[in-house]
């Protein structure tokens, strides 16, 4: 049975799956969800993940929510992206959980207020707010490639760069200027530069045209 990915376009942690499958020549269906109409929160989509969120993983009888979960499995099954060393695991492990929590959920959030509500519901204090932490946090991972290649480390990427990069692909404005940090902008280009890569609305249909 074929894999069943369920996501958009516009969803970042989806992209982080989506693009991790198809560099390590993963097979997958997506199944496209209509987020920007509600159907993340339906009934039908909430039996298949409780959390009510993007990406699900479906092999079989196995079902996996949570991009870090998901691309760890992944790498247990491949062989690919997980890291070689038990210290480079670690470090995957620990730039995964960086990422959750200082990076793309603040990325993810100030993303969506600027760009997908009406802009007079646009939260101004917190966008500037959530703002000034995604520099914070764009600073460290700067001053982190100026001397890695790849941001667990090692001699090709893995899935701490995955779910790192994920978000700065996209077009929409949020307070990122890949141009301004000269060693973010190096290894953006570094994956731009892997083979199969491909931008997030090549790789799943934006959904907030259709839900607009």
């Amino acid at each position: 049975m074929t894999i069943q990915l369920y996501g958009f376009g516009e969803s970042g942690h989806s992209y982080k799956v989506a693009l991790a499958m198809t560099l390590a020549g993963v097979d997958f269906d997506l199944r496209f969800v209509d987020f920007f109409k509600g159907e993340a929160r339906s009934p039908e989509f909430k039996a298949i993940n409780p959390m009510g969120e993007c990406p699900v993983f479906v092999d079989g009888d196995l079902t996996l929510t949570q991009s870090g979960v998901i691309l760890d499995h992944l790498s247990k099954q491949t062989g690919k992206f997980g890291g070689n060393s038990e210290a480079e695991k670690r470090e995957v492990l620990r730039w995964t959980l960086w990422d959750n929590h200082k990076f793309s959920s603040q990325i993810g959030m100030v993303r969506f207020l600027m760009n997908f509500l009406p802009e007079d519901k646009r939260p101004q204090e917190v966008i500037a707010f959530t703002q000034g932490r995604i520099k914070a946090a764009l600073g460290v991972l700067d001053s982190h490639l100026a001397d890695h290649t790849w941001v667990a480390g090692g001699n090709g990427p893995t899935n701490a760069d995955f779910s790192c990069c994920s978000y700065l692909f996209y077009p929409e404005p949020f307070g990122f200027d890949r141009s301004d940090w000269t060693h973010i902008d190096r290894w953006l280009s570094d994956i731009e530069g892997l083979d199969g890569w491909k931008h997030p609305y090549d790789l799943m249909p934006r959904a907030f045209a259709t839900g607009a």
